[in-house]
């Protein structure tokens, strides 16, 4: 399996767990998300919330695509803010995917985070033997 080979499963899913570490502790939350042909996993939330908090402190996350049909993808990666040119193109998918996500835009705090995946699961448990591939990403 290839990065483009995961792109049409991650693009066909809207909702991702997160899973971000506080105080050592795990803490999880669903987020609707974008990805990009990049493999960028993009979300908005409010800079006031857990995850974005965990995140300016330890930018290490994990991430769960997909639990329908028995498959997943798991996802293990680093997460930023993105500024600049940056924003506005993690905005673009954003927005290409949640089209009501200009009218959150206007939210005091709202906020982007952008996580570029360091490595990835597909598991498919829905056939005998099971499909199961990891892959190392830069």
């Amino acid at each position: 399996m290839t990065p483009r080979e995961i792109l049409p499963f991650l693009s066909a899913h809207r909702l991702a767990v997160v899973s971000t570490v506080h105080a050592g502790a795990p803490q999880s939350a669903v987020v609707g998300y974008a990805v990009t042909d990049a493999l960028d996993i993009i979300f908005d939330t409010l800079s006031t919330s857990r995850k974005y908090k965990n995140l300016a402190a330890d930018p290490r996350v994990a991430l769960v695509i997909g639990w329908d049909n028995e498959q997943t993808v798991q996802i293990e990666g680093l997460a930023d803010v993105p500024t600049g040119p940056d924003l506005d193109a993690c905005k673009q998918a954003y927005f290409a995917a949640w089209p009501d996500g200009p009218e959150r835009a206007q939210w005091p705090d709202i906020a982007y985070v952008r996580i570029q995946p360091r490595w990835l699961r597909f598991s498919d448990f829905s056939c005998a033997p099971p499909r199961i591939e990891e892959m190392a990403l830069a």
